[in-house]
């Protein structure tokens, strides 16, 4: 089932969010780590571009992503013009430190107390925007929260004479061009659980964790992969941690151990692991192309030339 989630209050946030884009100098915006471009939105990048406005990328909860993959994408990021990438914690007071100067770095004419450096926090939500908030004013002005879209308006604070800031709702788009984007934002928890079924989330988790991570996802459960597919994860989870429904005859209950595989990979008790790599996404992509553009795409009965 396609995944799509746009509350209402976030087509206000979008407008705000043009409106302030043209008093910006900076605009920093925070990524899961673990999956940085299925949690980029895209119309951030197309306000910031009408604008011409450089961009600090902060791969945020890089603690919980797999730290080879996050180098990959740094340097996947290093190749693009206006955008510097930082991996951090924003749970980390030390790495929060250093975004201002990052800042800077892209804007080094605003440095003085007449022309101070005007920043904007953007991103979608549940990736961090509030803690880096919390983290750079050293104090608690942001609420933080485990479900997604906490904050729901613009705060504006001075970090200094010189340096300002601007926090922003977390801002999806109207539509999620690519399924697998989608599960991927839902495994993270960055889309509201009313707009998903867990047991799908929790099934294409359970996928990549096979692939890419099945070592990980043996030890976690005590599992045998052998032969098992991502469906056969979920049920597997739920017979080792006794998830039965109560008065159906031993009947696993698969809710509840989709929720047990997603609050694993959630909080890192699965260990360090990333969704997408540069690699994967541009297969994805590539696959999805064709589909997009159906004139473009060959013939099945096309022969490559002799």
């Amino acid at each position: 089932m396609p995944i799509q989630w746009f509350p209402g209050h976030m087509t206000s946030a979008r407008k705000k969010a043009a409106e302030t884009m043209a008093r910006t100098d900076v605009v920093i915006e925070v990524l899961d780590a673990r999956l940085p471009e299925a949690s980029s939105n895209p119309m951030i990048r197309e306000l910031r571009l009408a604008r011409q406005r450089p961009c600090l990328k902060l791969l945020n909860k890089a603690d919980l992503a797999d730290p080879a993959v996050t180098a990959a994408w740094l340097d996947w990021y290093a190749k693009q013009p206006g955008v510097k990438a930082v991996a951090i914690s924003c749970k980390k007071p030390g790495d929060a430190a250093k975004v201002p100067s990052l800042c800077q770095q892209l804007a080094p004419h605003r440095n003085d107390n007449v022309k101070p450096l005007r920043m904007m926090i953007m991103g979608i939500p549940n990736v961090g925007k509030s803690t880096l908030m919390n983290a750079l004013l050293k104090r608690r002005i942001a609420a933080v929260g485990d479900e997604p879209a906490v904050t729901k308006s613009q705060q504006s604070f001075d970090l200094s004479p010189r340096q300002t800031i601007v926090d922003t709702p977390g801002l999806m788009w109207p539509k999620i061009a690519h399924d697998s984007d989608g599960f991927m934002l839902a495994a993270s928890h960055a889309i509201g659980r009313n707009a998903v079924i867990d047991e799908e989330v929790a099934t294409f988790l359970a996928g990549i964790l096979l692939e890419r991570y099945p070592a990980q996802l043996a030890a976690r459960y005590k599992l045998d992969l052998t032969d098992m597919d991502a469906v056969g994860v979920v049920e597997a989870v739920a017979k080792k941690r006794g998830c039965i429904v109560k008065g159906r005859g031993g009947e696993l209950d698969l809710e509840k151990a989709a929720m047990i595989l997603l609050t694993d990979y959630r909080g890192g008790a699965l260990g360090r692991i990333s969704l997408e790599t540069p690699e994967s996404r541009a297969a994805m992509l590539a696959q999805a192309a064709p589909a997009a553009n159906p004139d473009t795409a060959p013939a099945e009965d096309d022969e490559e030339p002799v």
